[in-house]
């Protein structure tokens, strides 16, 4: 009982983290410190990769109407032009961390999942948002809308989320969120199109996981999985509201400062526990 209640922790942290730019590898090591859950560790590798899918299916219930490309009308069904061609953006911005994610996602893993790699992204970007967004103050954005992030865009901002995908605790959504600010994309639209972003990126890691984790799973990891992507899934639904809300009156300053003091606050854990 008490595994299910940690999963359940687990979804919160994750439902919170995964979409404010704050990094969820971040959190999710600091909280494997304090609430480990008793699992082996490839159960628990693969665990923290597809609990992300809880979170994803948010995205999808809450944008569906400008993601989903099929009409109706009377001649019978069509495909949405508009819808179309965001999905091609989509999956152009992926193409990067795909292909680095796919042939090398062992190595940087070993590389730089470690509390001290993780501690420095998380402040070396939690000064960048301070920096991009103190230089955007009372700047007009180029880009304002969804149909007008242009296909050269959409990959500069892919090239951006490549560097989550080499280095745990940038923030995948941090990532791209810093990088369109920087390509002069509003602060709403280049939420949006991270929340996007994450679809196909979230649903290929877990498939991948899953594949490599085999389909052995105990009732007990079953139950702890299904626990973990549910709570994700309600409070993102939360999260992401609250994000599109809170930054069409206010900038990223504030994550910004948070991520700093959360990677100090890691590295000076780990000195002194570890």
């Amino acid at each position: 009982m008490i595994e299910f209640l940690k999963a359940f922790l687990f979804g919160i942290v994750e439902g919170i983290t995964e979409w404010l730019p704050i990094s969820s590898t971040g959190h999710m090591i600091l909280l494997d410190e304090f609430v480990e859950l008793k699992v082996s560790r490839e159960f628990y590798g693969m665990f923290q990769v597809v609990i992300q899918l809880g979170a994803i299916m948010a995205v999808v219930l809450l944008f569906w109407g400008k993601i989903f490309p099929l009409g109706k009308s009377e001649k019978g069904i069509y495909l949405k032009k508009d819808i179309m061609s965001l999905w091609g953006k989509i999956l152009v911005a992926c193409v990067p961390a795909a292909i680095v994610g796919i042939l090398f996602d062992e190595v940087f893993e070993a590389l730089f999942y470690n509390p001290v790699c993780v501690s420095i992204a998380l402040i070396v970007f939690g000064i960048a948002f301070i920096i991009i967004e103190t230089a955007n103050k009372n700047k007009k954005f180029k880009v304002n809308s969804m149909g007008e992030l242009t296909y050269t865009l959409a990959l500069a901002i892919g090239l951006f989320q490549l560097i989550a995908a080499v280095f745990p605790g940038t923030s995948r959504s941090g990532a791209t969120i810093v990088g369109a600010l920087i390509l002069g994309v509003s602060r709403v639209v280049a939420a949006e199109f991270t929340f996007y972003l994450a679809i196909p990126v979230m649903f290929g890691a877990s498939l991948l996981k899953i594949l490599k984790f085999g389909f052995a799973f105990t009732g007990t990891e079953l139950a702890i999985l299904a626990i973990g992507m549910v709570t994700a899934f309600a409070v993102s639904l939360f999260v992401i509201k609250f994000l599109m809300g809170y930054i069409k009156k206010h900038d990223f300053k504030v994550f910004g400062w948070y991520r700093i003091v959360l990677g100090i606050a890691v590295l000076v854990y780990f000195a002194i526990f570890a």
